[in-house]
């Protein structure tokens, strides 16, 4: 099991953290009371979601659950471990998602994303930090990482980029941007989007993103610019939302990620 290691204190947020406000006395409860245990399982976890935006930016806002991060190792471990205490568990994807129930509150057991592209590893804990949330420590994803799990995440009815712009905000300086750009590698084009869409929103706070960076970005751009399009039709879109771009692989004729056009892709929406 992979250990986390003790962060010293310049890894530490300069500003103290805050933590979101729970729902109800019931879910404060249950979140105090899930992390007190996942803590004395052992199992190697970090807290992702609300919890940490709130932790690296000082936004709280309200929210009535929990988002645990886990390896793909460790997620049926996680699972096994609250069913045994008579937890009711679920795996909703097995690509991606579990959660773990006591009445109405739950908590996420995530280790990947829907469309595949983030899969949590040792470096997520390597780059982990330590936080206080009730009378646990436990550790909660770096903004580096964090970034990266909220890249994709831009549905109809859900979008995260406020969450994006407001950790590059306030979190820029504990933002490791190589790795970022290494784990978006292959969608740099995601990133510069939400690079631009940063600059729109605070444009006397360019230079919270480091020229190097930019410059990278639109070097590829004006390199893409040059060259003849793809021959195969494809549609990306499916890689934010699969319902959403539905119609595009089923009548449009673009082939979807990762496959042909005329493959059936399943359309509940399950992204959370």
């Amino acid at each position: 099991m992979t250990s986390i290691p003790p962060r010293s204190p310049s890894e530490h947020p300069s500003e103290p953290l805050a933590l979101p406000r729970l729902v109800d006395e019931e879910a404060e409860a249950f979140v105090a009371e899930a992390i007190a245990e996942l803590g004395r399982s052992q199992i190697p976890f970090l807290i992702a979601g609300t919890f940490a935006v709130s932790a690296h930016t000082g936004i709280s806002r309200p929210t009535k659950d929990l988002d645990v991060f886990c390896k793909p190792g460790d997620y049926t471990r996680i699972l096994n471990h609250f069913k045994a205490l008579g937890y009711a568990v679920e795996i909703e994807d097995d690509r991606w998602l579990g959660k773990v129930f006591k009445g109405k509150s739950f908590f996420d057991v995530i280790f990947s994303s829907p469309n595949g592209t983030m899969m949590v590893t040792d470096a997520w804990f390597a780059n982990a930090l330590l936080t206080e949330i009730g009378a646990s420590t436990c550790a909660i994803v770096a903004p580096t990482e964090l970034v990266w799990s909220k890249a994709f995440i831009q549905l109809r009815h859900r979008y995260d980029g406020a969450d994006v712009a407001h950790l590059i905000l306030k979190a820029h300086d504990r933002i490791d941007w190589a790795r970022l750009l290494g784990y978006m590698e292959a969608h740099w084009e995601v990133l510069l989007i939400h690079l631009l869409n940063f600059r729109w929103i605070y444009p006397s706070e360019r230079d919270k993103v480091p020229l190097w960076l930019m410059d990278e970005l639109l070097s590829r751009l004006a390199a893409q610019r040059d060259l003849p399009l793809p021959l195969t039709k494809i549609c990306r879109g499916r890689m934010y939302s699969r319902p959403d771009y539905e119609i595009d692989v089923k009548e449009w004729g673009f082939a979807d990620v990762g496959g042909d056009s005329d493959i059936s892709a399943e359309t509940e929406d399950t992204e959370s």
